[in-house]
């Protein structure tokens, strides 16, 4: 059996991707680059490295802590924005494996797509979105930009290759990667968030099985496990060899039906979303008053303010709270502590 050594780790691994991937993936070797060159590792290829990088960051960290669907769950087992990014990440691998892509790509764009997320999910991207509309608004996936060129590794960024990059900001429906790892990993990211808000808003009493359209019950299956199922095989079937990625109309039209139903049920229901207006005026009163005391601001933040003004400072640091820090934060600065004399 041939062996490899360190030194030349990386370039066996570059020529089986050559040997193996089929003709539309993205080779590691055909990368665009980076913004800043660097010096090639001997063991792992650039989108290994990628994805290193993103694993190793603070912002990766805080996603445990920051919400999915349901505000501070109380509960081992709801999902967080980690756990939804893991979710993705492994539903894109599995994608990629099947249509032979590079894997390594697909895990880095699925690890780092959502780090951008503010505090409180969506509803926290919504407020900051209408603070921001005289500064281009906000969105979850350009802040995820934002944080991987700018903000983390002390304002220098994690200096990803462009693939990466393009992954991560495009991962949205309406986005456009420039490689099909890139439209794996959203079509991975919509699977897993339907599927397991699904399971969390069952769990949470918010929904009952019985509610789950019949027909989506029948063509892509009546549990968690067999609906991604359906869908990843059918992925695989319509795309397989192909410079795209699609869903078979049936499979698609069950999703949509699917999607929306799940709007009507449990994005969209009060219950469900009782806290959002609470974690809203949070959100709001702690931009107003930073933007009052930017002065207060981390360094890493304030060595910005020149180039990007205080709106977009005062909102890359609090889109970077989790939501405990946040709830702890507003409690510092507007909740009146008792008076004791020591």
């Amino acid at each position: 059996m041939a062996t490899v050594s360190s030194k030349d780790y990386r370039e066996f691994i570059e020529d089986k991707e050559k040997e193996y991937l089929s003709p539309y993936a993205a080779l590691s070797v055909n990368t665009r680059g980076r913004e800043r060159p660097m010096k090639p590792c001997p063991i792992r290829t650039d989108y290994i490295r990628d994805r290193d990088r993103i694993i190793h960051c603070k912002s990766f960290r805080r996603l445990k802590h920051k919400t999915q669907v349901f505000l501070s769950p109380v509960g081992d087992h709801y999902r967080t924005r980690l756990t939804h990014t893991l979710e993705v990440s492994q539903i894109a691998r599995t994608i990629a494996r099947g249509l032979r892509l590079n894997e390594d790509l697909t895990e880095a764009i699925a690890l780092g797509h959502d780090l951008g997320h503010t505090p409180f999910g969506h509803a926290g991207e919504e407020v900051l979105n209408n603070l921001m509309k005289d500064e281009g608004g906000f969105a979850h996936n350009e802040q995820s930009i934002r944080v991987v060129e700018k903000l983390e590794n002390d304002g220098r960024g994690l200096n990803l290759t462009y693939e990466v990059r393009d992954g991560i900001l495009n991962h949205r429906r309406s986005g456009t990667p420039c490689t099909l790892e890139g439209y794996a990993v959203s079509f991975a990211d919509r699977i897993a968030y339907i599927n397991h808000d699904i399971d969390d808003a069952i769990r949470a009493g918010v929904l009952s099985p019985k509610e789950i359209p019949e027909s989506c019950n029948k063509i892509l299956g009546d549990t968690h496990g067999e609906r991604i199922n359906t869908m990843i095989l059918d992925i695989l079937e319509q795309s397989f060899g192909k410079p795209e990625i699609s869903m078979s109309e049936p499979v698609k039209e069950q999703f949509h039906i699917l999607r929306n139903f799940m709007f009507d049920k449990v994005y969209l229901n009060p219950r469900a979303k009782g806290e959002e207006a609470k974690g809203k005026l949070l959100v709001e009163q702690l931009f107003a008053y930073y933007l009052d005391h930017v002065d207060l601001l981390p360094h890493e933040f304030l060595m910005n303010l020149e180039e990007d003004g205080k709106k977009r400072i005062v909102a890359d640091y609090i889109a970077c709270m989790t939501d405990n820090y946040a709830i702890t934060d507003y409690e510092r600065l507007f909740v009146p502590r008792e008076w004791s004399r020591m």
